[in-house]
């Protein structure tokens, strides 16, 4: 695993480092696990010479560990990109304790008697050093759920420092954009990307509505979504495991993790049994090539007749089909019968196009459990 990630992030800091400009940094957040394996990396793409420090952010915890000291910081590696790099330090002063600037003012150890000198400690503080003591998320206004959310203070402090007014920020893996919500509240331009697809509308709604009242359309854009068919072909063409997660999400569902052979289960939709309240669900199977048939239908069957909590079964399709295939699907998801959950029946089997789900069409199914907060994995925008 540990190779695999720095593979990857090889792939991307050298995307990164191509576009970052002359007056621009790049600072990157990991724990200690692996900060002395990218620090390397980092040496060889944006040069040894372009290393200026290792960021200590050290938060209070409340680990009880008895086998190793309790783990209380992660690491920031800042890095620019030549000697014009933009530095604002008077952004980074933050002020003297009261404490401090008392005894300035009466002469305490340590300080001289001159005039103006509290007054002076007051107005400016002391530039931050590489130990910055920035406390986890406490709001739940600001919270989000995401496991890795940064605080807001975070980043504010790196884009104050590091960027001025009508800069670009770029956050490549910007989960559910505290970076965005930063630079947007300090008049920056952004952009933000991520991999995960169910996270948009939510981290739209949430953190760019809500929280920065901005309008899609507006003052930012989405891309990278599929809009309309042509753009879900688009998707099935470069990356069908990302189709796939596209589709399950539209619909309310939920992706399974592994990306092999799965019996046939690509998602769940997941619903209460009202009468005796344990979890049930409907099984989803995404099918993206032309050459889906009957035996799909049969085949989607015959897992959900097997899973112990998989009561329906629901089939998503690319294109649409012929009229004659159309009614042999139909035909074949009937003879499936229905399910009921003791107040209404429900098709065991159905089906949904590319084109109806675009159009808003979602399974016949109980009322959907986690619509808006079971999706504790969330991401953010996805140029």
């Amino acid at each position: 695993k540990l190779l695999a990630y720095l593979f990857y992030m090889a792939q991307r800091l050298l995307v990164m480092e191509s576009v970052l400009k002359p007056t621009g940094s790049i600072y990157l957040h990991c724990d200690p696990t692996v900060s002395h394996y990218i620090k390397p990396f980092m040496d060889a793409i944006f040069g040894h010479k372009n290393f200026r420090n290792e960021l200590i952010w050290h938060f209070p915890s409340m680990s009880r560990a008895l086998t190793h000291y309790p783990r209380k910081h992660n690491v920031l590696l800042f890095y620019v990109n030549g000697d014009n790099y933009t530095f604002n330090w008077q952004e980074g002063l933050v002020p003297y304790k009261e404490a401090t600037i008392k005894r300035a003012k009466y002469g305490g150890a340590g300080f001289a008697r001159k005039e103006g000198e509290a007054d002076y400690l007051k107005r400016d503080g002391k530039l931050v050093d590489t130990i910055w003591q920035i406390p986890h998320i406490k709001s739940k206004k600001e919270h989000m759920g995401y496991p890795t959310q940064k605080p807001l203070a975070l980043l504010e402090r790196i884009i104050k420092v590091s960027s001025n007014e009508g800069d670009v920020v770029l956050d490549p893996f910007c989960g559910c954009a505290t970076t965005i919500e930063a630079a947007q509240k300090l008049n920056r331009r952004w952009i933000g990307i991520d991999i995960a697809f169910h996270a948009v509308k939510r981290v739209s709604k949430a953190r760019l509505q809500d929280r920065c009242r901005l309008m899609e359309g507006v003052d930012y854009v989405i891309e990278g979504i599929p809009r309309t068919l042509e753009g879900a072909r688009d998707l099935w063409k470069r990356d069908p495991y990302q189709f796939q997660k596209w589709a399950i999400e539209q619909v309310g569902g939920f992706v399974t993790t592994r990306k092999t052979v799965d019996r046939g289960i690509d998602g769940r939709i997941y619903f209460r049994d009202r009468d005796n309240n344990k979890h049930l669900s409907m099984v989803l199977e995404v099918k993206g090539g032309k050459n889906v048939s009957t035996s799909d239908v049969r085949d989607l069957r015959g897992v959900v007749e097997r899973e112990h909590d998989g009561v329906m079964g629901g089939l998503i399709v690319l294109d649409e089909l012929s009229e004659r295939k159309k009614k042999g699907f139909l035909e074949e998801m009937a003879d499936a019968k229905t399910w009921s959950d003791g107040y209404r029946s429900y098709k065991k089997m159905q089906l949904l196009s590319i084109s109806e789900i675009l159009d808003g069409k979602v399974f016949d199914t109980p009322y959907v459990e986690g619509k808006g907060k079971a999706q504790q994995t969330l991401g953010a925008l996805n140029p």
